[in-house]
């Protein structure tokens, strides 16, 4: 479990794909990994990875076909950088939202402009997750805790303040970008209750 609060930006450094599956080796960037131990979960890009293997500055993590078919992580190459994110403990502040690492689509950035010192980013997402996101509902964008400030068919705004920016790789996004999203934990149980 996560809060979307990004402790750090990393990058990959390899990977080595095994037919349908890869083996990729993260670099920590400022992260300091002594306090995680082999089979930890770490969230990268708002995607929930199990340590297999850990350097003092780096670790490493099996992503199956099922994960490379639902993330941005087909896309990406060595030097692609990343957001990182250690799992939550249970003795400090939850600040963003619960995030279970679990992506339910990828997204593409529609649009984006300064308002004010923020930077409003438009993301269009996969239309069957339209019933988790409403109006300042909470979502999970490469790891993300975001609030959304509205929406409009199958697309959502969100406005990111220069501290979230310089915080995070949303300063590398360009129209086109693509995205990890998970909607909101709540949203997608009460779904489940309801119809039931």
């Amino acid at each position: 479990m996560f809060t979307g609060i990004i402790e750090a930006i990393g990058n990959i450094s390899k990977i080595e794909s095994n037919g349908p599956d890869s083996r990729i080796v993260f670099k920590a960037g400022r992260m300091k990994l002594d306090d995680v131990k082999i089979g930890d979960s770490m969230s990268v890009n708002g995607v929930c990875l199990s340590i297999i293997e850990k350097t003092k500055d780096s670790f490493s993590s099996d992503l199956s076909r099922e994960t490379l078919s639902l993330t941005t992580f087909m896309e990406m190459r060595a030097n692609s950088k990343v957001n990182l994110e250690k799992a939550m403990s249970f003795s400090s502040r939850v600040n963003g939202h619960f995030i279970a690492g679990h992506v339910d689509g990828v997204g593409v950035i529609k649009g984006m402009r300064n308002d004010g010192r923020s930077i409003l980013i438009l993301i269009e997402f996969p239309e069957e997750l339209e019933k988790y996101i409403s109006k300042k509902g909470s979502i999970s964008v490469d790891g993300v805790s975001l609030t959304i400030n509205g929406t409009k068919e199958n697309t959502f705004s969100i406005n990111i303040i220069p501290h979230t920016l310089s915080g995070s790789i949303i300063s590398e996004y360009n129209i086109g970008t693509k995205v990890n999203i998970e909607v909101d934990l709540i949203a997608r149980y009460l779904e489940k209750l309801v119809i039931k």
